[in-house]
């Protein structure tokens, strides 16, 4: 039987973080984007071990309200970190009134324009503070496509993306985040409904395929396989022709 040994995961993320900075951003700041779930959380409370409170940089950007940033917020002061807010909803607006007469926003693009309008804001923060891109993903979400491309799917280091979701829960334990932080149930920000909601089934059910190959129900496996198969492309370098001119 599978089991998962958080300290010793946790730690060798903790050295893994510290050396790719030694060799990518000597002096550099983590910039994270904080949501207050899980895996900004503990995305951000690795690095804070790694590298010291005063080299991690938590951006904040909600799109106009958000009734959930108070996690957000709470995060900053939990892990004593810099905390900025920028709220993306004038550029995101600004997207749609450039489109408007012109092409109409279908809801995929309503659901993904605020996650590479937020990644675009962490890079201009990133260029401007001598920062690198912290990517909070993890193997679980990568695993069925749930990320935007260049949205939260991006990014310079990804500490988590090697982890399920119970995993990057037992290493937040380790660290001693509080619980809320852990399980706040993840939300889409546009409909309201929770990941799972919109995933038809459990990450509980997908990391227990991923990791023990224990099969869910057909129905969900096949699901689960479908969306596999079908958002490879995003964990792929971007397909380049592969041009030689004649000797």
């Amino acid at each position: 039987m599978y089991s998962f040994d958080a300290a010793s995961a946790a730690e060798a993320c903790i050295r893994w973080i510290q050396d790719w900075f030694e060799q990518n951003g000597k002096g550099c700041t983590a910039v994270v984007g904080i949501s207050g779930g899980k895996d900004s959380s503990v995305a951000a409370a690795l690095c804070v071990r790694a590298l010291g409170r005063e080299r991690v940089l938590g951006i904040l950007m909600p799109n106009g309200y958000q009734d959930d940033i108070d996690y957000a917020r709470d995060l900053v002061k939990t892990l004593a970190i810099e905390g900025i807010t920028v709220n993306i909803k004038p550029a995101v607006d600004g997207v749609y009134v450039g489109l408007l007469g012109k092409v109409e926003p279908s809801a995929q693009t309503r659901a993904n324009l605020p996650a590479r309008i937020r990644m675009a804001t962490l890079y201009a923060v990133s260029q401007s503070r001598n920062g690198r891109v912290c990517n909070t993903c993890n193997l679980s979400e990568d695993w069925v496509g749930y990320s935007t491309r260049y949205g939260d799917s991006v990014g310079d280091f990804s500490p988590l993306s090697h982890f399920t979701v119970a995993e990057v829960k037992a290493i937040g334990r380790y660290l001693g985040l509080p619980e809320k932080f852990i399980e706040k149930p993840p939300v889409d920000g546009l409909t309201g409904k929770t990941d799972e909601e919109n995933l038809g089934f459990t990450y509980a059910e997908l990391d227990r395929y991923i990791r023990e190959g224990v099969e869910p129900a057909p129905a969900t496996k096949a699901r689960i396989d479908e969306l596999h198969v079908r958002n490879l492309f995003k964990l792929q370098l971007m397909p380049s022709f592969p041009y030689s001119p004649e000797a």
